[in-house]
């Protein structure tokens, strides 16, 4: 592993050990020069390959010609920030060094620099750190209406960290927090970062879009419906060792009570509402094209319904606002019955309620006929009896 350069004199040792520190002496005629050679390893647990949340342990090993000086490590992140950080074991001859919980963004060349006095050392020593992840926030919450077509999108982080290894994933969806997942589809990505997927329910209506880029698992639901909503979890295995990412899928629909135009003079009630619960910084708000402010009819805090009392036609909007910003919006159009539905309608109640009026008529007047038959009856009975128990024997004289 060694050799000397002709013209220079110098030596040249390639993969550097740690046995090969010490003092290497050059002669030249009567000059003796002595150069003592420093050797630190810097190792990294996983190969520097992580999952978010894991703990990365560095290890510094140092040898050198006696004594072995006492080092200062100071490490610099990604974005070359400062993280100082007290060795957990200090032999002089090995430190080791935990970071902090990793998140995918701390992906990226890391810096240990290495300081003593005596001998004067300064060096820098780069390692790679690779955090495989998902570029998406930590938690995703995705809105949408009822009927429309939701695409749901995970990106990965492995092309843009030049991931080198393999890994495997699942995706997995469920109503409820505490419910049971239904898994929709399983895939792998190679050491070459080829994705290969296989769907795995036949249940749940959904499609895998074709056109995409190669590090983004995405999900299409051409129709969704108010049932599809709850929380769709992405799953990424490594080594044994799994992160997950989710997105909350909040559906919102709109209807009446009764359903239909409206007839003149009637009223009805308008509801929104969505799948689950809103969080505080969200909300629903009902209002009337044109309308004034009192046609504005808003949730109360953490509600996922609302419902707005009309007598009146005309276009009512629902939207969904979250931090001011209206995130969707469905409407919902009054429209007025016809004169002849109304007429027919004002029609029905009054011959309904003489209907009504000659049914009561009629179950009173048969309810006074079959009391006094009652009565009838129950006074030929008295007589019956009474003549049987005072009858006489009366004979021609």
């Amino acid at each position: 592993r060694s050799e000397i350069i002709p013209k220079t004199k110098q030596l040249k040792v390639s993969n550097l050990k740690l046995s090969d520190a010490g003092i290497y002496t050059c002669k030249y005629g009567s000059h003796t020069i002595n150069i003592s050679l420093h050797v630190f390893e810097l190792t990294i647990s996983s190969d520097g390959h992580f999952l978010p949340n894991e703990v990365p342990k560095l290890t510094l090993m140092q040898n050198s010609s006696k004594p072995v000086p006492d080092l200062s490590i100071t490490l610099f992140n990604s974005n070359n920030n400062a993280v100082i950080k007290k060795p957990l074991q200090n032999t002089r001859q090995k430190y080791i060094l935990e970071l902090k919980k990793l998140e995918a963004t701390d992906s990226g060349t890391w810096m240990c620099h290495v300081h003593a006095d005596s001998p004067l050392i300064n060096q820098n020593i780069t390692f790679p750190v690779k955090v495989l992840g998902f570029q998406n926030p930590a938690l995703e919450r995705k809105y949408a209406t009822a009927d429309s077509t939701v695409i749901l999108s995970w990106h990965l982080n492995f092309r843009t960290i030049i991931w080198k290894e393999g890994f495997t994933g699942q995706l997995n969806w469920k109503r409820q927090e505490n419910a049971t997942p239904h898994e929709l589809l399983d895939f792998n990505v190679t050491a070459w970062g080829e994705q290969h997927k296989t769907k795995k329910s036949s249940h749940f209506r959904f499609e895998i879009p074709e056109s995409k880029p190669e590090s983004t698992i995405e999900l299409k639901l051409p129709k969704v419906h108010f049932n599809h909503s709850g929380q769709y979890q992405c799953q990424l295995a490594y080594n044994g060792r799994y992160t997950q990412n989710k997105i909350e899928l909040v559906v919102m629909k709109v209807s009446a009570n009764p359903v239909g135009p409206l007839p003149r003079g009637a009223k009805a009630t308008l509801i929104c509402q969505v799948s689950s619960p809103l969080p505080p910084n969200a909300h629903l708000l009902w209002e009337r094209v044109n309308g004034t402010q009192a046609d504005i009819k808003k949730s109360k805090q953490n509600e996922a319904k609302v419902e707005v009392n009309v007598s009146a036609v005309g276009l009512w909007n629902c939207h969904l606002i979250e931090d001011n910003d209206m995130k969707i919006s469905l409407s919902y159009p009054v429209g007025e019955a016809p004169v002849w539905i109304s007429y027919a309608v004002t029609g029905a109640s009054i011959g309904g309620s003489v209907l009504l009026f000659g049914l009561a008529c009629l179950c009173v007047i048969s309810g006074i006929s079959w009391q006094r038959r009652r009565q009838r009856a129950k006074r030929m009975i008295r007589a019956r009896q009474y003549l049987l128990e005072n009858k006489t024997c009366q004979c021609q004289q």
